[in-house]
């Protein structure tokens, strides 16, 4: 069954300029980070180098457009900053790209490649659809603090992802839930391309298409589908 995504129009009059793009897979093959997925990651810091030419992330027409979205929710941008400027930034360090599993291992090369934020949840652990919306501050949001499960609530009018338990993912795509997070045991999922003006239609498409591409390879017999925003 294909799962509902929808923005709330709260969402959509704060940043007018927002799409994204949806690639789902069932039957997928997870595991442990090996030589393949590094060396994705690995292209992607190089592609990602090569693309800034000797600028900060946040100098990125893109990267600028996002943080000035969490500025009108009343995040601040150089404190919390978007999942792609986040893990931008890390590329570029001695540290590099962290190696977390093979499937979170190839939406973060697509992320940093493309410089879009992108996130994987494991839609078993889904309940009903997801929905960006502006949180109300009641909103539960499971996390770990100091290595203990707790649970957090967004800021009221903070820019969230979330089911019909909760928040999924804490402003718009800064920190996911550890509820729906891929694992290696993971098998479907749902990956989401978010972009702003000034990114085009065809740069976005052009992300999921290879998204969807290093899915199939990484899991050749998966059922993988790609469809844009209603």
């Amino acid at each position: 069954m294909t799962l509902t995504l929808t923005v709330s129009d709260e969402v959509r009059t704060l940043v007018p300029g927002f799409t994204h793009l949806a690639v789902e897979a069932r039957g997928l093959v997870n595991g442990p980070s090996n030589a393949d997925s590094s060396a994705l990651l690995d292209d992607a810091a190089r592609r990602l180098a090569a693309r800034l030419d000797g600028r900060a992330p946040h100098e990125d027409p893109h990267m600028a457009a996002w943080r000035a979205a969490y500025t009108a929710f009343g995040a601040k941008p150089s404190r919390t900053r978007n999942s792609a400027e986040a893990l931008a930034k890390r590329a570029l360090t001695d540290a590099g790209l962290p190696r977390i599993n093979r499937l979170v291992d190839l939406y973060n090369a697509i992320s940093v490649a493309h410089l879009i934020p992108v996130g994987g949840e494991d839609t078993d652990h889904i309940t009903g659809g997801m929905r960006l919306v502006r949180a109300t501050g009641e909103e539960p949001f499971p996390t770990v603090a100091g290595g203990e499960a707790a649970v957090e609530h967004p800021e009221r009018g903070e820019v969230v992802w979330c089911d019909d338990e909760g928040v999924t993912c804490r402003r718009w795509n800064w920190r996911q839930g550890v509820r729906t997070r891929l694992t290696e045991e993971s098998v479907n999922a749902v990956f989401l391309l978010e972009s702003l003006t000034p990114m085009t239609r065809g740069e976005l498409d052009t992300a999921g298409v290879e998204l969807a591409e290093s899915l199939e390879k990484l899991s050749p017999g998966a059922r993988i589908t790609v469809r844009a925003a209603e």
